[in-house]
């Protein structure tokens, strides 16, 4: 939720952060007469709540002779602050599904449009030239077929269409990689963290996720929570109603987190293998800060998401998201996309968001300040996901079907360097 003073102080750069995303400006002005339906009714019942009490102390002061007349008053007065209360308590709630409905407005800056009006910000790595080579393509799936790597057909006789069995040497490569990317998080200051995977509604909703996507989120009614699509959530909703200590610098934690997703919105794009699958694994990481650190913080998980990138040797590209593409909470958000052979085009493997106070507000997360309290920000960025095998795999296939493994990755694989194909079993 963004600062209603922001909306009353500058309401076109809130129409116009509405205007880049491609949303309706129109609930800029629904929250500024939501707000001020508002602050009329919480005056009007405060105003008569001050004259009940003013009242009540004057009616043993009455004469006899008038007290059943004053009695009579004070009782038609508490029916009308009660009637009072309850139009500014129905007043608040509507201000608040006007402010709830506006995303977050937008660092100045960045492009706006939708899905494909991104800006490329740079690209990194060389693109093999496989038909120089003489290495045939093949995609992630064949490849990992190959090393008896992924069981996609017993994983849908398990669990239906987009799910599947990681074995042998892929579940090795992906523990692999979700452990190296612990341990980087944990060298660059992360606390580790185990997350659950179930959150409550209040949480949910409080990170953004319970809006235009909301069909793409696993819930369990006869529980009333949620699966989580991140650990981003639960991280999010760890330090909620809470004040929180930032002289020393940031709070940052890494989830290592299974993750559910319903992709609703794929429009069957990617459903072969695992480039678009209903669960997966994934290492996140998740800082509170000051909100005047929050851009440099970014900038910070977005070097750490590209470190982990060099680790696998892959060629990629960094994007600055456009406005319609971000998700509710996001006021910006870099995208690192990985070369992909086999479509010859760029996929997204990692991205990282600064939320900076929207999430915040709604969960109540604050700091000390000299003033008071205020809203920390909070950012998030991946630094490890399933869907990385899926570069891994295309990018670093050889001729005969094997698999190099990159440097950095080997001493979490016993020290391989390649591995061979097998024959399934």
């Amino acid at each position: 939720m963004i600062d209603i003073r922001e909306i009353r102080e500058n309401p076109e750069l809130v129409r116009d952060s509405q205007r880049a995303r491609g949303a309706d400006p129109a609930l800029v002005d629904a929250a500024l007469a939501a707000d001020e339906n508002r602050r009329v009714a919480l005056q009007a019942f405060e105003d008569k709540r001050a004259a009940q009490k003013e009242l009540s102390r004057n009616i043993g002061k009455a004469a006899p002779a008038d007290r059943p007349a004053v009695l009579a008053e004070a009782k038609k007065m508490a029916a009308e602050v009660k009637d009072l209360e309850a139009a500014a308590n129905e007043s608040n709630e509507r201000f608040q599904q006007a402010m709830y409905a506006i995303p977050n407005v937008i660092i100045p800056g960045i492009p706006a449009g939708g899905e494909d009006d991104y800006e490329v910000i740079k690209h990194v790595g060389k693109i093999r030239d496989f038909a120089a080579e003489g290495v045939e393509v093949k995609d992630h799936l064949d490849i990992a077929e190959g090393l008896d790597a992924i069981d996609m057909e017993r994983g849908a006789k398990v669990s239906g269409a987009r799910f599947y069995f990681l074995k042998g040497i892929g579940a090795r490569l992906e523990l692999a990689l979700l452990t190296m990317a612990a341990d980087q998080a944990e060298a660059a200051g992360f606390t580790l963290m185990f997350t659950p995977t179930l959150v409550k509604p209040e949480v949910m909703g409080g990170t953004g996720f319970l809006g235009a996507h909301s069909d793409e989120i696993y819930y369990l009614p006869a529980d009333d929570q949620y699966l989580t699509g991140t650990s981003e959530v639960a991280l999010a909703g760890y330090h909620s109603d809470e004040i929180l200590d930032l002289s020393a610098g940031p709070k940052r934690y890494s989830g290592w987190s299974a993750c559910y997703r319903r992709e609703a919105g794929s429009h069957g794009r990617d459903t072969r293998g695992i480039i678009r699958v209903h669960q997966f694994n994934k290492v996140e990481m998740f800082s509170f800060c000051d909100p005047a650190d929050a851009e440099a913080e970014h900038e910070r998980l977005l070097g750490w998401e590209e470190e982990m990138l060099a680790k696998v040797e892959l060629p990629y590209r960094v994007i600055d998201t456009a406005a319609g593409d971000l998700g509710a909470s996001a006021a910006r958000k870099f995208d690192c996309e990985a070369w992909l052979p086999s479509q010859e085009r760029y996929m997204e493997v990692t991205s990282t968001s600064n939320c900076t106070t929207f999430q915040a507000r709604r969960l109540a997360i604050r700091q000390r300040t000299e003033n008071g309290t205020a809203p920390v920000a909070t950012l998030n960025g991946t630094l490890a996901t399933t869907r990385w095998l899926v570069a891994i795999l295309e990018n670093h296939q050889q001729a005969d079907g094997s698999l190099y493994i990159p440097s950095a990755m080997r001493p979490y694989l016993g020290g391989r360097e390649i591995v061979t194909p097998v024959a399934p079993r």
